[in-house]
């Protein structure tokens, strides 16, 4: 084998080993990446121009559609509006505070992150188990009528 040859031989053994090295680092980081924003919640939120605003930002609900103890998870927003009382309405970010996913659920006073199992309490973001140590940031929100909007 020529030296020319010999060189070009290991500049593709070089080549693979580099692209199988990448491919397998972007596969790692895709597998520790966070949630989605895909949070399975109603994304029927009326935007910014569509007519439907006063005063304040883009409805997010109607109040209706917060279950008592529970709540919803806005994706569009990144927000979630709990009912933690019948008639009281709070808002937190939806953004879990310990790996950065998406919280899924909200039921029985509780607010969970699907990734680590991280609960919050659903009336002040406060965390509750799992691995978070931070509460939810709070959201502004206002009601008005039969609809929550943002501040």
């Amino acid at each position: 084998m020529s030296a020319t040859q010999e060189h070009r031989s290991l500049l593709g053994r070089r080549t693979v080993v580099a692209a199988v090295g990448a491919a397998g680092a972007a596969a790692a980081l895709t597998a520790c990446g966070g949630g989605s924003d895909d949070t399975g919640g109603s994304d029927a939120v009326e935007q910014p121009g569509s007519g439907g605003e006063k005063q304040g930002g883009a409805v997010l609900a109607a109040t209706a559609d917060i279950p008592e103890g529970g709540g919803l998870v806005i994706a569009a927003q990144k927000i979630v509006v709990t009912q933690p009382k019948p008639g009281e309405f709070k808002a937190f970010s939806s953004t879990c505070t310990h790996q950065g996913c998406a919280v899924k659920d909200v039921s029985a006073g509780t607010i969970t992150c699907p990734c680590h199992n991280s609960t919050f309490d659903a009336a002040t973001g406060s965390p509750t188990g799992g691995p978070a140590t931070q509460p939810l940031p709070a959201r502004e929100i206002t009601v008005e009528g039969d609809s929550i909007r943002l501040a």
